[in-house]
Protein backbone atom coordinates (compact mmCIF):
# COMPACT_ATOMS: atom_id res chain seq x y z
CA UNK A 1 0.00 0.00 0.00
CA UNK A 2 1.17 3.05 -1.01
CA UNK A 3 0.10 6.89 -0.04
CA UNK A 4 -1.27 8.86 -3.33
CA UNK A 5 -1.99 12.26 -1.84
CA UNK A 6 -3.56 14.26 0.53
CA UNK A 7 -7.44 15.35 -0.06
CA UNK A 8 -8.69 18.88 1.40
CA UNK A 9 -10.98 17.18 3.07
CA UNK A 10 -12.77 13.75 3.20
CA UNK A 11 -15.85 14.73 0.58
CA UNK A 12 -13.03 15.08 -2.18
CA UNK A 13 -10.80 12.14 -0.71
CA UNK A 14 -13.87 9.63 -0.94
CA UNK A 15 -14.82 10.78 -4.03
CA UNK A 16 -11.37 10.52 -5.97
CA UNK A 17 -11.11 7.51 -3.80
CA UNK A 18 -14.27 5.73 -5.82
CA UNK A 19 -13.16 7.31 -9.24
CA UNK A 20 -9.64 5.96 -8.69
CA UNK A 21 -11.22 2.29 -7.82
CA UNK A 22 -14.05 2.08 -10.81
CA UNK A 23 -11.04 3.20 -13.12
CA UNK A 24 -9.34 -0.10 -11.75
CA UNK A 25 -6.93 1.14 -8.92
CA UNK A 26 -7.94 0.21 -5.61
CA UNK A 27 -7.65 2.88 -3.20
CA UNK A 28 -8.87 3.53 0.45
CA UNK A 29 -9.19 6.68 2.25
CA UNK A 30 -6.79 7.16 5.02
CA UNK A 31 -7.70 9.26 7.90
CA UNK A 32 -10.76 9.82 7.68
CA UNK A 33 -11.64 10.98 10.95
CA UNK A 34 -8.58 12.65 11.72
CA UNK A 35 -10.30 16.18 11.35
CA UNK A 36 -11.97 15.63 14.79
CA UNK A 37 -8.22 15.91 16.96
CA UNK A 38 -7.25 18.96 14.17
CA UNK A 39 -5.84 21.48 17.17
CA UNK A 40 -4.40 18.80 19.13
CA UNK A 41 -2.23 17.76 16.05
CA UNK A 42 -0.39 19.94 13.08
CA UNK A 43 -3.79 21.00 10.95
CA UNK A 44 -1.78 19.56 7.94
CA UNK A 45 -1.03 16.08 9.89
CA UNK A 46 -5.17 16.01 10.24
CA UNK A 47 -6.10 15.70 6.10
CA UNK A 48 -7.53 12.39 4.57
CA UNK A 49 -5.10 10.63 2.38
CA UNK A 50 -5.87 8.69 -0.15
CA UNK A 51 -3.50 5.65 -0.51
CA UNK A 52 -3.43 3.02 -3.62
CA UNK A 53 -3.62 -0.71 -2.43
CA UNK A 54 -1.27 -2.52 -4.96
CA UNK A 55 1.85 -0.65 -4.81
CA UNK A 56 2.94 -1.51 -8.53
CA UNK A 57 0.07 0.72 -10.20
CA UNK A 58 1.27 3.48 -8.12
CA UNK A 59 2.60 5.40 -10.29
CA UNK A 60 -0.26 5.16 -13.01
CA UNK A 61 -2.79 5.50 -10.03
CA UNK A 62 -1.11 9.31 -9.49
CA UNK A 63 -1.45 10.22 -12.93
CA UNK A 64 -5.12 9.06 -12.48
CA UNK A 65 -5.80 11.09 -9.64
CA UNK A 66 -3.58 14.09 -11.57
CA UNK A 67 -6.07 14.27 -14.57
CA UNK A 68 -8.89 13.85 -11.91
CA UNK A 69 -7.84 16.85 -10.03
CA UNK A 70 -7.09 19.06 -13.46
CA UNK A 71 -10.16 17.87 -15.88
CA UNK A 72 -10.83 20.47 -18.13
CA UNK A 73 -13.44 22.74 -17.83
CA UNK A 74 -15.96 23.37 -21.36
CA UNK A 75 -17.84 25.87 -22.38
CA UNK A 76 -20.27 24.34 -24.15
CA UNK A 77 -24.15 25.29 -25.49
CA UNK A 78 -27.19 22.85 -24.75
CA UNK A 79 -28.40 21.68 -27.94
CA UNK A 80 -32.36 21.73 -26.34
CA UNK A 81 -32.27 24.86 -24.95
CA UNK A 82 -29.19 27.04 -26.03
CA UNK A 83 -28.12 27.66 -22.59
CA UNK A 84 -24.94 28.19 -21.99
CA UNK A 85 -23.14 25.87 -19.90
CA UNK A 86 -19.33 26.57 -18.08
CA UNK A 87 -17.59 24.37 -16.35
CA UNK A 88 -17.09 20.39 -15.92
CA UNK A 89 -21.15 20.01 -16.15
CA UNK A 90 -22.19 16.78 -18.29
CA UNK A 91 -26.12 18.23 -18.22
CA UNK A 92 -27.80 21.21 -18.72
CA UNK A 93 -29.12 22.73 -15.64
CA UNK A 94 -32.33 24.38 -17.66
CA UNK A 95 -33.44 21.47 -19.71
CA UNK A 96 -31.30 18.21 -18.27
CA UNK A 97 -30.30 17.33 -22.12
CA UNK A 98 -26.55 16.10 -21.76
CA UNK A 99 -23.54 17.56 -22.89
CA UNK A 100 -22.78 16.84 -26.46
CA UNK A 101 -20.02 14.75 -27.51
CA UNK A 102 -16.50 16.76 -28.63
CA UNK A 103 -16.11 16.44 -32.36
CA UNK A 104 -13.12 13.96 -33.23
CA UNK A 105 -9.99 14.76 -34.05
CA UNK A 106 -8.86 13.51 -37.55
CA UNK A 107 -5.36 13.49 -37.07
Amino acid sequence: MKRLAPAPNLALATLWADMLGSAGYPCRVMRANACSIAGEIPPDQSLPEIWVLDDPLHAQALRELTALQHAPARHWACPGCHEIIDGPFELCWNCGAPMPALPIDPA
